[in-house]
């Protein structure tokens, strides 16, 4: 299963978070590299606060897909932070997701380059084998 999320889907959830946001007062936004990191640009520009390079309390933190939770469970206990994902394949409960998605399926985005996605996803399979 293959799901190419597009510019426009982009922008529309940058729009979606920040409405959840618009509200809250934050130490700045944190992005989770590599995949956080495009939309911790686009919301801080939105929410016109500070990009920051390490998570601290009441900071946004954000990341493209959230899946086994090993990216953001170790955030989980920052004081005040409040977490979301372009993508969640399991029920939120803690952080917020914009969508969510099935675990099989494979998300593309637009800032990835089609041709290598082939070879991410076989070795992203081939690790899931292993573990």
């Amino acid at each position: 299963m293959r799901n190419n999320f597009t510019w426009e889907d982009f922008d529309k959830s940058v729009e979606y978070i920040a409405n959840k946001c618009k509200n809250v007062e934050f130490a700045g936004i944190y992005g989770i590299p590599r995949g956080g990191l495009c939309l911790a640009v686009a919301l801080s520009h939105k929410l016109k606060i500070k990009l920051i390079s390490e998570p601290i309390n009441n900071a946004l933190i954000v990341d493209d897909v959230y899946e086994t939770g090993f990216t953001l469970n170790p955030l989980r206990k920052i004081e005040g932070a409040m977490f979301f994902v372009l993508f969640s394949k399991e029920e939120p409960t803690w952080w917020n997701a914009v969508n969510i998605s099935q675990k099989k399926e494979w998300i593309i985005f637009p800032w990835e380059n089609s041709e290598n996605t082939i070879y991410d996803k076989k070795k992203y399979i081939e690790s899931r084998r292993l573990s």
